[in-house]
């Protein structure tokens, strides 16, 4: 192949590839910003410099693992989540923006509802461990403990929590199983929530790289919800908030088994910000 010989025409090239194989141009910049340890302002202040070979053969290496599906998450080896960087990879979830705007909408909560100085917050299925953190630096006075079934995900949760200097309790177990005998403010979670008759609609780069445990889920995506309700009024202060993210055509499900949990509570169903539900909200008062 010949070699571009400036970075510009690797992007362009490598942008038209990408696009011929049914991936996101985007990707590119993002690939080649990571080969050659640029920001995006660097690279595009670079752009007419001249690009080495190696740093060509190195990219064009990422750019074809994409193009046959590896996330560029997993190539570079992290993903933003609320202006922070997370350690990601084939153990964990890669994060999603519709996840910010859960943590969004229970930090507003708490500071409605929830008087305390110190509220303890509990995350069930912390994966790469994105709203365990995120709650407590944004607000570093709470106690947050997370929890999840594989120890893989909670390696990794840990990384991330070491990196970004967040005191977090880690916990091994099945959904609120670790959190027997206490009771929290605030609970927290993004269960796999995918039916697995949605599969064969998924992209290859989610179906085949992510872990399916942190996917799917049975009884057409509901089941761990079903599961968290035997538990949650045992596992939930008064007052306190409950936050699930959810499949889009979930919500009326979600809120139906909250309202049978605790038939006294405010819960609503709040859509994302592509006006699909997303959210499910308990404020327990």
């Amino acid at each position: 192949m010949h070699k571009p010989h400036k970075i510009f025409e690797a992007l362009n090239r490598a942008s038209s590839y990408l696009l011929d194989n049914g991936r996101e141009e985007a990707a590119a910049g993002i690939l080649l910003q990571h080969t050659l340890g640029l920001s995006r302002a660097g690279l595009l202040a670079s752009l007419r410099d001249e690009m080495d070979d190696d740093s060509f053969v190195k990219f064009w290496d990422l750019i074809e693992q994409h193009a046959n599906g590896t996330p560029v998450q997993h190539l570079t080896g992290y993903e933003m989540f609320y202006g922070r960087k997370f350690l990601v990879n084939s153990d964990v979830l890669i994060p999603r923006p519709e996840t910010e705007e859960l943590v969004e909408e229970a930090l507003e909560l708490i500071q409605k509802h929830i008087p305390k100085p110190t509220p303890t917050i509990a995350d069930i299925g912390t994966g790469s461990g994105i709203i365990a953190i995120t709650m407590k630096q944004e607000m570093p006075s709470s106690k947050v403990t997370a929890t999840d079934i594989s120890q893989k995900a909670l390696d990794t949760a840990q990384k991330n929590a070491v990196e970004l200097d967040a005191d977090i309790e880690f916990k091994l177990g099945d959904l609120l199983a670790p959190l027997a005998g206490r009771k929290w403010d605030v609970i927290l979670s993004n269960p796999p929530y995918i039916a697995y008759s949605e599969a064969e609609g998924m992209s290859d780069s989610v179906k085949d790289f992510e872990p399916h445990s942190a996917l799917f889920a049975e009884q057409e995506g509901l089941a761990l919800y079903q599961h968290m309700m035997e538990d949650l009024p045992e596992r939930l202060n008064k007052p306190g908030i409950i936050g699930l993210e959810i499949g889009h055509l979930q919500g009326e499900a979600v809120e139906n088994m909250l309202k049978k949990a605790f038939p006294q509570a405010k819960i609503y169903c709040k859509k994302d910000i592509n006006k699909n539900d997303r959210m499910v909200f308990c404020i327990n008062t």
